[in-house]
C-alpha cells in the first residue's frame, strides 16, 4: 500500500494538473490547524510567481475538480489560497482494512531501491562495565538498525570494541606490577599460554580503574603503560594473548549487560581487526603524498576551503609511531569496505566526538578508502544527565554504572505494581516489572531528539500517566483486555473488519493509524526515532478518547461493535510493531 499522504497527494495533484497547473504542486500534508480541517495543500500559494495566477482562483478551481472525489467528503479554499480537506470515512475504512488485512507489516511497503547499510554503535572499551554514558549509542543504535530493516534495508550492526588503545597498556603494566611472574611478561617464553585468564570479569574492573588512577598521578607507569601498548600494537606474543584473553572475557560480559537493554548486533570486531590493514593504509598514504610529518607525528590534512573553523589534521601515528583511534578508525573502514561493501557507514556516537569523526570522514574520502559515492554518516546523541543538567553520577560521584540504573529502575517499578496490585503473585511482579522498565528507560530516552540532552528522572519515567513508556505500554495492555472480554463473551476477532468511522473519535483514531506507515518512514528517513515515539503517544491519546466515548463491548449495534473490535485489533497491532521497531515489548497486563 501507499502511503496515506501520497495517495491523497496524487489525487490532488491530477486536480492541479486538470487547472493548468503542474501536479507537483498537489503535496497535502496533515492541517496545521485541525479545527478547521484535517489535510491542508499550500500548492495554489507556491504556485503563483511562476504560473502568474491568483492563487484563490486556482485553490478554487482545485477545489472545484476535486468536488465530485470519492476519497474527499470536504475540500474548500481559503484566503490568500489554501486548500482545507477532509477525507471521506470510506475512503478511510478502505485503507484501514488494507492495513488490517496485512498482519505482518500493516500496510508499509519496503523500499524499492535498498541499500546496504553498516552501523557502527555501542563503542565500549572493553575491561570496564558499560556505564550511563553508554546508554544512549545502545538504544538509538538498536531502534535505527530496526527501522531500517522494517525498510527493507540490508543492516549489518557493529559494536566496534575499544580493544587496541591505552587502555590496554594500562591493564598488562598493572598485571604486571601485581603478578609479575606470569609466562606473558617473560620474552624468552616459547610455550602455551594458559588457557584460563590470570584475571576473572570482576579483578578486570579492579585492574583498570586502578591502573587508569595510577597513571594520572605517576608519570613513570604512565609511560610503563604507553610502551606496553605500543608493543601490544606491534605484536608482543605475551601481550596480544592477554589482549585476547581480556576480549574474550569482556565480550561475555557486555553481551549479558546489552540482553537487558534487549540490544543485539552481528559483529562483536574490535579495533584490534584492523590492525592488518594498518601498514598498508599507512604505506599507501605516504606513497600518494597525502601523509605528512608534523611534530614527529603523521598526518593528512583534511581542512576545506570555506571551512568556518579549523579543522586539525587527522592524525594517522603517533610520534613514537603508536597508533590511535583516527588510524583504527580509517583501518576499519577498509576492512568495512572490502569484505561488506555498504552503501552507508552509519556511526551513532556521542555528540562531542563530532571534530574526530569530521576528521576520520574527510580522511577516507580524500585517501580514496571510501569512494565518493558510498555515505558517511554521524548521527551523534547528547548526555543522559542528572538533577540540574550535570552528567548523571552515583551517589559518591562516580560514573553510573548501567546495570545499576537497569536495576534501580526495575526495583522502582516493582514496588510500584506491588502497592497498586498486593495480590499479584510476587514472581510475575517481577516479570512485569522488568518488561515495564525496560520500557520506562527506553522510550524515556527515545522519545527526546537524539542531537538532545535529557534529565533522567525516575519518577516521571515510570509514571503511567503523559509521554512514558509504561502510558502506551497500559494503552496496549487495555486493548488486550478489551480483546480478551470479547473473546469471553463469546466473540469471534476471526468474523471482524474495519467499519466506516462514524463519530469524531473514531474518525481521529481510524486516521491516526493510517498514518504509520509514514510515521516510520519519517522516523528512518530523519535517523530520528523520537518521531515514532510522538506518533505512538498521539495514538494512545486517540485510542484513549475512543475508549472513554465509545460503548465498545456493550454496543447493541453488532455490525457497529464489529468495526470497533478491529479498530481495537488494529491498534494493538500499530503499538506492539512500533514498540517493537523501538525495541522492547508489552506484558499480558499491568
Amino acid at each position: 500500500m501507499k502511503e496515506l499522504l501520497s495517495i491523497l497527494s496524487e489525487e490532488v495533484g491530477a486536480a492541479f494538473q486538470a487547472a493548468g497547473i503542474d501536479r507537483e504542486y498537489g503535496d497535502v500534508t496533515l492541517s496545521n490547524r485541525p479545527e478547521l480541517c484535517e489535510y491542508q495543500c499550500n500548492g495554489a500559494l507556491a504556485s503563483a510567481k511562476i504560473f502568474h495566477k491568483n492563487p484563490m482562483e486556482v485553490a478554487e478551481t482545485v477545489a472545484e475538480k476535486l468536488s465530485s472525489s470519492d476519497t474527499f467528503e470536504e475540500v474548500s479554499a481559503a484566503k490568500p489560497g489554501f486548500l482545507n480537506m477532509k477525507a471521506s470515512p470510506e475512503f478511510i475504512r478502505k485503507y484501514l482494512s488494507g492495513m488490517y488485512g496485512d498482519t505482518d507489516r500493516l500496510g508499509a511497503e519496503k523500499t524499492g531501491h535498498p541499500e546496504k547499510l553498516f552501523m557502527d554503535y555501542g563503542g565500549p572499551n572493553v575491561a570496564k562495565p558499560l556505564h550511563v554514558g553508554h546508554l544512549r549509542s545502545a538504544v538509538i543504535g538498536e531502534a535505527v538498525k530496526r527501522l531500517a530493516r522494517f525498510e527493507g534495508d540490508e543492516v549489518t550492526a557493529d559494536v566496534h570494541l575499544g580493544d587496541f588503545g591505552l587502555q590496554m597498556g594500562l591493564i598488562i603494566t598493572e598485571l604486571k606490577e601485581r603478578k609479575p611472574d606470569l609466562p606473558y611478561f617473560d620474552d624468552s617464553f616459547t610455550g602455551e599460554y594458559p588457557a584460563e585468564a590470570p584475571f576473572t570479569i570482576s579483578e578486570l574492573e579492579d585492574i583498570y580503574p586502578a591502573a587508569s588512577a595510577k597513571s594520572k598521578e605517576d608519570e613513570t607507569f604512565h609511560e610503563k603503560a604507553l610502551a606496553a601498548t605500543k608493543e601490544m600494537q606491534e605484536g608482543r606474543r605475551g601481550y596480544r594473548e592477554l589482549q585476547r584473553q581480556i576480549m574474550e572475557i569482556s565480550v561475555s560480559d557486555l553481551k549479558k549487560n546489552y540482553a537487558r537493554l534487549n540490544v543485539s548486533f552481528d559483529l562483536w570486531k574490535g579495533e584490534s581487526d584492523a590492525e592488518p590493514y594498518i601498514p598498508g593504509m599507512v604505506e599507501d598514504m605516504k606513497a600518494k603524498g597525502f601523509a605528512h610529518e608534523s611534530n614527529g607525528a603523521l598526518v593528512v590534512d583534511v581542512e576545506e576551503e570555506g571551512d568556518k573553523k579549523t579543522i586539525p589534521p587527522c592524525m594517522i601515528l603517533k610520534s613514537d609511531g603508536a597508533a590511535l583511534y583516527d588510524t583504527t578508525d580509517l583501518a576499519t573502514l577498509i576492512w568495512r569496505m572490502k569484505d561488506y561493501d555498504p552503501d552507508e557507514v552509519l556511526y551513532v556516537v556521542d555528540s562531542r566526538q563530532e571534530l574526530h569523526f569530521i576528521q576520520c570522514f574527510r580522511c577516507a574520502k580524500k585517501t580514496g578508502i571510501v569512494p565518493e559515492n558510498k555515505k558517511l554518516t554521524f548521527l551523534g546523541f547528547g548526555t543522559v544527565n542528572g538533577e540540574g543538567g550535570k552528567p548523571l553520577k552515583t551517589r559518591d560521584g562516580g560514573v553510573m554504572r548501567l546495570e545499576y540504573l537497569i536495576s534501580d529502575i526495575e526495583d522502582a517499578m516493582f514496588e510500584k505494581i506491588r502497592e497498586s496490585s498486593p495480590d499479584m503473585d510476587e514472581a510475575e511482579a517481577h516479570d512485569i516489572a522488568k518488561t515495564v522498565s525496560l520500557a520506562a528507560l527506553k522510550y524515556g530516552d527515545l522519545k527526546n531528539q537524539p542531537s538532545k540532552d535529557y534529565i533522567f528522572d525516575m519518577n516521571k519515567f515510570i509514571s503511567s500517566e503523559g509521554d512514558t513508556g509504561p502510558y502506551i505500554l497500559y494503552t496496549i495492555v487495555r486493548t488486550k483486555s478489551i480483546l480478551r472480554k470479547f473473546a469471553e463473551a463469546g466473540g469471534d476477532i476471526a468474523n471482524v473488519m474495519p467499519a466506516t468511522p462514524s463519530g469524531a473519535s473514531d474518525k481521529a483514531l481510524a486516521e491516526r493509524l493510517c498514518l504509520f506507515q509514514s510515521e516510520v518512514k519519517s522516523a528512518y528517513e530523519n535517523l530520528s526515532p523520537n518521531i515514532l515515539c510522538a506518533y505512538i503517544y498521539a495514538l494512545c491519546n486517540d485510542f484513549n478518547h475512543f475508549y472513554h466515548d465509545t460503548k465498545i463491548l456493550s454496543c447493541p449495534d453488532e455490525e457497529k461493535k464489529k468495526g470497533y473490535i478491529a479498530d481495537v485489533i488494529l491498534t494493538r497491532r500499530v503499538l506492539e510493531k512500533s514498540i517493537d521497531l523501538l525495541g522492547f515489548e508489552a506484558p499480558e497486563r499491568m
